[in-house]
Formats: C-alpha cells, sequence, structure tokens
C-alpha cells in the first residue's frame, strides 16, 4: 500500500522499514503527538494516552502493511523499559509510605473485595451472556498487568494473546471512566482513587491517577503490584468454583 501512498518512493521506504530505530521513533513520536492532543484538551479523560498512541501506530502498520513481528522488532525496547517503569513505582510509593502504613487495613480489605469482584463479576456476565469457557477464562485475569494476566489465562484454559486485548481494553476503559465515575459517587479522597485504579485497571489506570496527584499515583502503583500477586493466587482457587 505505501507503493500507492508514496509513489517512487517505495525504495526508500523499504530501508526504513528495515531499521530497528524506525518503529521506535514512530511510537515515540505518536505517543508525543497524542500527549498533545491530551494537553490541549485539558486531559480528559476520555482523550486516554495509551488508546490514542495505539490508534496512531495501527493505523501507520495497517496503511504500510506492516506486520505486528517488524514493528515488535524495532519497538521491543519501550517493551524492555515496561519492567523498570513498574519498578519507578516504588518511588511515590517510598515517598508516601507513612500514609500507607496507617492504611494497612483499609488497603487489604479493598483489595480482597476488589480481586475477587474483578474476576468473579467478568466470569458470570461472560457466562450469563453466553460466552464459551475459554472467552471466560480469558477474561478472568483482566484486570492485573499483562504478563501476569497471560500466564494465568493459559493455566486456567484461557487464549492468552486475547487476554492480552482484553487487558487493554480494560485499562483504557478503567482510565476513562476513573475521574466521571469518582465525581459521581463523590470520592475525593486520592488514597480510594488511586486504588481503585490500581486494582480495576492496572498499569493504565495507574498512569491515569498520577495525573491526579502523587498520592493517588502511588496508591494506584501499590494496588497494581498487590493485585497481580493475589489474583496470582486465588484465580487458580476461584476458577473450578467458577466453571473455568
Amino acid at each position: 500500500m505505501i507503493e500507492t501512498l508514496i509513489p517512487g518512493h517505495a525504495q526508500v521506504w523499504v530501508y526504513l522499514a528495515a531499521s530497528p530505530l524506525f518503529w521506535l521513533t514512530v511510537t515515540l513520536l505518536a505517543f508525543l503527538a497524542a500527549d498533545r492532543v491530551s494537553m490541549a484538551c485539558g486531559r480528559h479523560p476520555a482523550v486516554n494516552l495509551v488508546a490514542l498512541s495505539a490508534a496512531i501506530v495501527i493505523i501507520l502498520l495497517k496503511a504500510t502493511g506492516t506486520s505486528y513481528q517488524t514493528y515488535f522488532a524495532g519497538a521491543q525496547f519501550i517493551h524492555f523499559l515496561l519492567g523498570p517503569a513498574t519498578v519507578a513505582l516504588a518511588i511515590p510509593l517510598y515517598r508516601n509510605f507513612e500514609q500507607v502504613k496507617k492504611s494497612a487495613l483499609p488497603i487489604c480489605g479493598a483489595l480482597l473485595v476488589g480481586s475477587f469482584t474483578a474476576i468473579a463479576s467478568a466470569v458470570l456476565i461472560a457466562k450469563a451472556l453466553g460466552a464459551s469457557r475459554e472467552l471466560a477464562a480469558s477474561l478472568a485475569p483482566k484486570s492485573v498487568t499483562a504478563p501476569i494476566a497471560m500466564g494465568l489465562s493459559e493455566r486456567i484454559g484461557g487464549a492468552p494473546f486475547l487476554t492480552v486485548a482484553l487487558v487493554i481494553a480494560t485499562g483504557i476503559l478503567g482510565a476513562i471512566l476513573l475521574t466521571p465515575l469518582m465525581k459521581l459517587l463523590r470520592i475525593g479522597d486520592s488514597a480510594a482513587i488511586g486504588m481503585a485504579a490500581g486494582v480495576g485497571a492496572h498499569g493504565i489506570g495507574t498512569a491515569r491517577a498520577f495525573h491526579i496527584d502523587s498520592t493517588a499515583g502511588a496508591f494506584a502503583g501499590i494496588a497494581m503490584g498487590l493485585n497481580g500477586a493475589l489474583t496470582s493466587v486465588i484465580l487458580p482457587l476461584l476458577a473450578p468454583w467458577l466453571g473455568l
């Protein structure tokens, strides 16, 4: 398709597309463009950075006929940075450690209820709507970060790559709905908002929580990490009871 879009420049395109740095650059530019749009819209929840960046990259991949494997070969450095970025969440957690320590009991209660609800509601609603066992199993770990969700999905009979798509969709939807929903419920406590974001919408929700304030971000970070660990334990135990 690129020959139609840019006549006479196919050879240049082949050279650029083969360069590992090309798709890395495209990804970074897509994010910067999405960030500009989000900033221009006053950081409105509906103008989600992840969704907008992904849409730009998907359109470019589709228009140029580039496979995901080719794209990932160039952009995998960003994938590598997911680990350090997750570890970096410890910084705001450390800065707000005293507040987190004082809220240990509410945190544990919210974590248990939130983790169980995220699993059970997804599976039971899916089954009520006639979803297959594989689809329900793929949905079950939707509220934890993608690497953990993929492993859990495979363990209980789901489709890991379908789970990734559902995880991303859950995170984007959670990030969009976070602020309006908290306002509707008249919840203004940053710690509570952060816990809801981390438990319900993993990393994407956590990123949104940091736009609210550092306290919300810190609680979202700890909620995301603890929810991943707890879900890894309770999902295999709950799976037989949920018919998975």
